[in-house]
């Protein structure tokens, strides 16, 4: 049984394509295919997408990519799948990304780190109908609520020869104290709890409370901007002090005056990623 129900190439107009070259590179758009698709994932349909470049004749290392926000606030669509995921297969990777349980569509109801957890994990298995795949060679990826997706998948499997969390939520309980932002995302999430099981649900998906879970096999580089608001810098801080403790390899990178979206970086940042699964995964 097909685990991808439903595969559909992106298409974009003159202008978006000419915007994607402005802002991604003309490798991006001219050199990649990037598919919309709806896989299953624990029996339920949910939406994401699928990039590699046009050249099939070779296999190449496979990538997720975690999405931040919640609900529909915070997916990717078509124009940015094919400028994010683009980029990503142009450096010679196919790229799977969830856009997670109840979103765009999908069926279910995302749960921010619960059992949509699993919309991640059950990407591995699409590679097996991809024949350009290389099943054998992983990283992953995330950006804020993605980076805490990835630490959590990290904490599941060991697949992983590399990944990469940029502005990555490390611990939820104490930036609902701090960052009115991530309070908000609590209240729409995880509001209707009640207080204790509030905060357990809170524990359970706050890495800095069981680092010693983490894969110890997959160095991790971690990026965040020292003027981030919203996911404030010392969760990459505090938890690089653990992974110092457990041994486990990894880089962290401070940006100066760098917010959650790190735009004034975006230059430096692409070829740390690049640099960093290319480290790891082109072998």
């Amino acid at each position: 049984m097909n685990l991808i129900i439903k595969r559909e190439a992106i298409s974009l107009n003159e202008v978006q394509l000419k915007m994607i070259i402005s802002g991604w590179g003309r490798e991006s758009a001219e050199n990649t295919v990037v598919e919309k698709i709806t896989y299953l994932s624990d029996g339920l349909k949910v939406k994401g997408y699928l990039a590699y470049p046009k050249d099939i004749s070779q296999k190449y290392p496979c990538i997720i990519w975690c999405r931040g926000g919640i609900g529909n606030s915070g997916a990717i669509d078509k124009f940015t799948a094919k400028g994010i995921f683009g980029q990503i297969a142009s450096w010679g990777y196919c790229v799977f990304a969830s856009q997670y349980r109840g979103n765009d569509g999908g069926e279910g109801h995302d749960e921010f780190g619960g059992e949509d957890l699993n919309d991640v994990l059950n990407l591995i298995n699409l590679a097996d109908e991809v024949d350009c795949a290389n099943k054998n060679l992983w990283g992953i990826e995330g950006w804020s609520r993605g980076g805490m997706m990835t630490y959590l998948s990290l904490t599941r499997t060991d697949i992983f020869k590399a990944a990469v969390v940029l502005g990555g939520i490390a611990n939820l309980r104490c930036n609902s104290d701090e960052s009115k932002f991530m309070r908000r995302l609590y209240e729409q999430t995880m509001g209707r709890y009640q207080h204790s099981e509030f905060n357990r649900k809170c524990e359970s998906r706050s890495i800095i409370n069981f680092p010693e879970q983490l894969s110890p096999a997959t160095p991790i580089l971690i990026v965040h901007g020292n003027n981030d608001q919203r996911v404030l810098p010392h969760d990459s801080i505090d938890l690089s002090y653990k992974l110092l403790e457990l041994n486990i390899p990894f880089r962290l990178v401070m940006l100066e005056e760098g917010d959650h979206f790190m735009k004034s970086h975006r230059k430096e940042i692409d070829e740390m990623r690049k640099s960093w699964f290319n480290k790891y995964l082109k072998l």
